[in-house]
């Protein structure tokens, strides 16, 4: 018995390193599934709590600036790096200010933020329209 028992001793020793080895193994590519996950989802502007500053930005299905035109289901929006982005909304979608917003609402020259998902072709379906007011641009500030 006792020839057995160092032998059997060893094996049970090699198969929990092995299954602590495997289990080091497991966990690190699991870590690095989930960092690429978060850093997807970062891109797509769905993570982080980002600051929106005075200017028009447009990250992911986030998008704010100036309506520039308009019709009944999209209107373009100016950014403040001098492009644009279409923005597609529908009878559903929520349009916000201090008090309840329309449709009729949105005029060409007005400061929106909205919130949606970023389309394939480059244009955003949003849900929420923020009429935002006026507020000069940091840059073209003068008090």
């Amino acid at each position: 018995m006792k020839k057995y028992f160092l032998p059997m001793g060893v094996i049970v020793l090699l198969l929990i390193g092995g299954a602590f080895y495997g289990g080091t193994l497991y966990a690190k590519s699991q870590t690095k599934t989930m960092m690429a996950d978060r850093q997807a989802q970062f891109a797509n502007g769905g993570g982080g709590s980002g600051r929106m500053g005075a200017g028009a930005r447009s990250v992911g299905g986030f998008v704010a600036g100036e309506i520039v035109s308009l019709d009944k289901q999209q209107f373009t929006i100016k950014l403040s790096d001098g492009g644009s982005k279409i923005v597609l909304f529908s009878d559903q979608t929520t349009i916000t200010k201090s008090v309840a917003g329309a449709l009729t609402d949105l005029v060409v020259g007005q400061q929106v933020t909205t919130q949606g998902t970023a389309n394939a072709d480059g244009s955003v379906a949003v849900q929420s329209i923020q009429i935002r007011p006026d507020i000069p641009n940091s840059t073209t500030f003068n008090p």
